[in-house]
């Protein structure tokens, strides 16, 4: 974040800015990103647009901001001695309700990305590169305790495994992810992709 962009959220207070993005990502979840506007934001949270635009620039960096803020929690500090209890911890971060709720919200922005380089910028820089570099010394973490072999060649993809358990199953079997999947998917694809033992 800038200066600049630091400076102009500091006039709004924790309390309101939690509150506008409650709003902003109840929107997206009625109406998808490309119908929502900042007119409706205005208008649902009682503020004005000059406002909107002041402290946020415009929709692609506000709608970033409300799914970041409404994340369940960093990957910093997710560290509980092996690699399989650190995935399962970051499984266990949403209940299934809401990981149904926030699958469906992520792939409708997915979609909005193809065609919006506003929000796929604004996404990867805010989002995905942060998430990453915590995900890797997650990992790296691992490699350090000799769970994982260094030159394993799985490591460059438990990103896409994971990605790919969350987006498959609601396409292959009209399902949304749930803890119980996940678990059951990251002992019986994940660990075996890079090695680790897993209790039988």
């Amino acid at each position: 974040m800038t200066e600049t962009t630091a400076a102009r959220r500091s006039r709004i207070t924790p309390e309101r800015e939690a509150e506008l993005y409650g709003a902003v990502l109840d929107l997206l979840r009625e109406v998808g990103y490309d119908a929502l506007t900042m007119d409706a934001v205005a208008a649902r949270t009682r503020s004005s647009k000059a406002t909107l635009y002041r402290q946020w620039g415009g929709k692609a960096e506000l709608v970033v901001r409300a799914v970041r803020h409404g994340k369940p929690g960093k990957l910093e500090g997710t560290d509980t001695g092996s690699l399989r209890g650190d995935l399962r911890a970051l499984v266990t971060r949403e209940d299934d309700c809401a990981m149904e709720q926030n699958s469906a919200l992520m792939r409708g922005l997915a979609m909005a990305m193809h065609a919006n380089r506003d929000l796929r910028h604004a996404f990867r820089e805010q989002l995905i590169e942060p998430e990453m570099r915590e995900f890797r010394r997650l990992l790296q973490r691992a490699v350090d305790r000799g769970e994982i072999r260094a030159d394993c060649p799985a490591l460059d993809f438990v990103v896409h495994m994971l990605a790919g358990g969350f987006a498959v199953r609601a396409l292959i079997e009209d399902q949304p992810p749930t803890q119980e999947f996940l678990r059951s998917y990251i002992d019986a694809v994940v660990l075996p992709a890079l090695g680790v033992p897993t209790p039988s």
